[in-house]
C-alpha cells in the first residue's frame, strides 16, 4: 500500500469544510510537508485551528487554485508529490454566476491536470460530486450511472470528470476521481451556503420554523465529513484505484422530511413548527450511492446518518452561534 507519510501533499480548499477535514487526517499520516491553498471565498482560517496545533509547519496560501503559473511556481517551490484537489464554486453560486462557476471549477481542474501532464505532482486526487449524476435514474447509483446534471456547478464539475479522465487517458497521469455524496458535520458553512443539516439547526437556535422545499420527499445519501475524508486516505493508498471513479457514500438515502424529524428528535423539539416552500430550481429529486467499489478495493464502510454525529455536529454549530 501506498503511504503518505513523508509526502509532500497539497491540499486545495483546505480551508473550507470538507477540506479542513482532510487536513486533520493527513496529519496523522505525518506528510512531510502539508501545503493548503484556499481563496476563502468559503474558507475559514478558523477550521485550521486544530491543525495549526498539530501541524506548526503547516503552509497556507490565499491562491486562485485556477491559476496555473501560481500553482506551478508553488509546487515547484514546496516540491508538492501528492494534491487533492478539493478547491471549488459551490453550487448556490453557480445559480446567480454561472460562467464564473463553470470557468473557475474547470480552470481548477485543467490546472492540476497539467502540472500532472508535466511531470510537476506525482499524484492527483480529484474531488467530484454526487451532483453530476442528477436525479437518480436507478438506485443505489453507481460509477456507471449517467451523468444528467442539472445546475450549472452540477455541469462543471461533470465536465471536470471529463477533463481528468481524458489526461488519465492520454498522458496516464496517475489520478483517481473521488465522488463524495452529502456530507455533513462540524465546519459546514453556517452562512447563505450552508447545507439542509446546519440551516435546520441555525433555524431551531433563532426559534424560527423550519422550511421544507416542495413535498420533502427528495432524497440524498448523507456522510459524516470524517468517513469522507478517511475514505479519500485509504483510497489514495491503494495503487489499483488509480484512473477510476468513487462514490464515497453511506449507500442509505434519506428523505428531507426524515432527516428534519430525525435531527429535531435529536435535539429533543420534535414538534417544533416547519412549512413547505417551493421546490428549489435543478434540486434532484433522488440521490443514493452505489458503495460496492469503494468497499471492494479499500474495505472501508461509511456509517449510516446517526443520531450521535448529529448531535457532535448540532453542538458545534450551537457553540459558534453562541460565541
Amino acid at each position: 500500500m501506498l503511504k503518505l507519510k513523508g509526502k509532500r501533499v497539497l491540499i486545495t480548499g483546505g480551508a473550507g469544510f470538507i477540506g479542513s477535514h482532510l487536513v486533520d487526517r493527513v496529519i496523522r499520516e505525518e506528510p512531510g510537508r502539508l501545503v493548503i491553498v484556499d481563496n476563502f471565498f468559503l474558507g475559514r482560517e478558523e477550521n485550521l485551528t486544530e491543525a495549526g496545533k498539530a501541524c506548526p509547519d503547516l503552509k497556507l496560501y490565499r491562491i486562485d487554485a485556477s491559476n496555473l503559473a501560481a500553482m506551478l511556481q508553488l509546487v515547484i517551490s514546496e516540491k508538492i508529490d501528492v494534491v487533492f484537489n478539493l478547491a471549488i464554486v459551490p453550487l448556490p453560486t453557480s445559480l446567480e454566476f454561472p460562467t464564473w462557476t463553470i470557468e473557475t471549477n474547470i480552470g481548477i481542474t485543467t490546472t492540476f491536470c497539467e502540472l500532472a501532464r508535466r511531470g510537476y505532482i506525482q499524484t492527483l486526487i480529484h474531488c467530484s460530486s454526487s451532483e453530476v449524476y442528477g436525479s437518480a435514474l436507478y438506485a443505489p447509483m453507481d460509477e456507471k450511472h449517467p451523468l444528467v446534471p442539472c445546475t450549472p456547478y452540477a455541469a462543471s464539475k461533470a465536465a471536470c470528470d471529463h477533463i481528468v479522465l481524458s489526461y488519465r487517458q492520454t498522458y496516464n497521469i496517475d489520478t483517481v476521481i473521488v465522488r463524495p455524496f452529502n456530507n455533513f458535520g462540524p465546519r459546514q458553512n453556517p452562512g447563505s451556503y450552508a447545507g439542509i443539516i446546519p440551516i435546520i439547526i441555525g433555524r431551531v437556535l433563532d426559534n424560527a420554523p423550519i422550511e421544507i422545499f416542495g413535498d420533502g420527499e427528495q432524497t440524498r445519501d448523507f456522510i459524516f465529513v470524517r468517513d469522507t475524508t478517511e475514505a479519500m486516505v485509504r483510497i489514495y493508498e491503494v495503487e489499483q484505484t488509480r484512473g477510476l471513479v468513487i462514490n464515497i457514500a453511506s449507500g442509505r438515502e434519506t428523505s428531507m422530511n426524515s432527516l428534519v424529524s430525525q435531527l429535531l428528535s435529536v435535539m429533543g423539539i420534535p414538534d417544533h413548527p416547519r412549512f413547505h416552500s417551493a421546490a428549489r430550481p435543478g434540486d434532484v429529486r433522488r440521490h443514493c450511492g452505489d458503495i460496492n467499489r469503494l468497499q471492494e478495493l479499500t474495505g472501508f464502510l461509511a456509517h449510516t446518518i446517526s443520531d450521535e454525529t448529529l448531535v457532535e455536529t448540532m453542538e458545534w454549530y450551537r457553540s459558534v452561534i453562541l460565541l
